[in-house]
């Protein structure tokens, strides 16, 4: 299944350690060179949906800020994002395909 936009950048900003909500809004927003700005409100959705499904899991809370949960991508999550990486990569090579059929 297509994992959406939000979805998928949410895994990836997980992808290397566990991280509070603020701390993937700002992940994204700097690895995507400030152009994906995610609302809270998208985030937690998005996060509730992911710990459902066993993508991500809480790990515990920040040591500064016991209220800020935080969150890691599980094995799942990862084969997820990798899945996702191969669709795009097979969706942009067709988009080479259909160029040079046209040049």
């Amino acid at each position: 299944m297509p994992l959406s936009e939000p979805t998928f950048l949410i895994l990836l900003a997980l992808w290397n350690k566990p991280m509070h909500g603020y701390g993937i809004i700002k992940t994204i927003f700097d690895f995507t060179e400030e152009q994906y700005e995610l609302a809270p409100g998208t985030l937690y959705g998005v996060l509730k949906n992911l710990e459902k499904q066993k993508l991500i899991e809480v790990v515990g809370t920040d040591l500064d800020n016991r209220k800020k949960k935080m969150y890691a991508i599980t094995q799942s999550g990862k084969d997820a994002l990798i899945e996702e990486q191969r669709r795009y990569e097979k969706l942009l090579g067709y988009t080479h395909n259909v160029k040079k059929q046209n040049d």
